[in-house]
C-alpha cells in the first residue's frame, strides 16, 4: 500500500507560481479595465444609427468584460487558497497560469462583441 502522508507533506515553494500570477494578473486586469472603460469614448462623434449600435453592443460587452476580469481574479485567488500540499501543487500552478491567460482572452472577447465605428 502506497505512503500517502507524502502527497500530504508541505510543498516547498508552493508560493512561487500564484505570486508570479499576482504580479502579471492584477496589472493586465487593471490595463484591460480601463482600456475597456474608456473605449466608449470611441464612439463620442458618432451619430444616429452608428451610435446606437456602439452603445448596444457596448452595453453588452462591458458586463461581459467586468465578468471574464472577475472570473480572472477568482482563479488567482483560488491558486492562493488551495492547501500547500503536494497533492494540490498541480491545480494551484493550474489556477495560477490560467488567470494571467484569461485576462487578453476576455478582451479579445470583449473587442469582438463591440461594434466599433
Amino acid at each position: 500500500m502506497p505512503d500517502l502522508t507524502l502527497d500530504d507533506d508541505r510543498a516547498t515553494g508552493a508560493w512561487v507560481a500564484p505570486l508570479v500570477s499576482t504580479l502579471l494578473t492584477l496589472p493586465a486586469c487593471l490595463l484591460v479595465y480601463l482600456v475597456g472603460g474608456l473605449s466608449t469614448m470611441a464612439c463620442d462623434s458618432c451619430a444616429g444609427a452608428e451610435a446606437d449600435r456602439f452603445e448596444s453592443s457596448f452595453g453588452v460587452a462591458f458586463p461581459v468584460l467586468l465578468g471574464g476580469l472577475g472570473i480572472a481574479l477568482f482563479l488567482l485567488a483560488a491558486s492562493w487558497a488551495l492547501p500547500w500540499e503536494r497533492r494540490n501543487t498541480a491545480r494551484r500552478v493550474g489556477f495560477a497560469l490560467a488567470a494571467p491567460v484569461m485576462v487578453p482572452c476576455v478582451y479579445v472577447v470583449f473587442a469582438a462583441l463591440v461594434d466599433w465605428p
